[in-house]
């Protein structure tokens, strides 16, 4: 039996005019994207940090690429307000599935 299971980050995006196209980079992830208009390049950019994540996920590398761009877990018990979704944030999904008769005992 297969479970889908989707986890979200939620990231600055700096957009910015070049000519006729539109960037948008998330700079703590060093990542980038184009479009023709504003909404279609972090459209681009949330697709692209989706596949980055999940290749980094895929290779074994996820943890260091995180720690490389300075990320570090915060306190479990500190209670944070979500994120609001600002015009300079976007959403970035991340979808896993499990499938159950592979799966090993969580060991936490």
């Amino acid at each position: 039996m297969k479970t889908h299971v989707e986890f979200q980050l939620t990231v600055p995006v700096k957009t910015s005019k070049r000519r006729n196209w539109y960037l948008a980079s998330c700079p703590i992830l060093d990542v980038s994207s184009q479009g023709e208009t504003e909404d279609k390049a972090k459209e681009n950019l949330v697709e692209a940090l989706t596949l980055f994540l999940i290749s980094c996920f895929e290779r074994g590398t996820l943890d260091a690429a995180l720690k490389e761009c300075g990320f570090v877990p915060s306190s479990p018990t500190v209670v944070q307000e979500p994120v609001k979704k600002p015009l300079n944030y976007v959403n970035v999904p991340l979808p896993f599935t499990i499938d159950s008769r592979k799966a090993i005992t969580c060991r936490v």
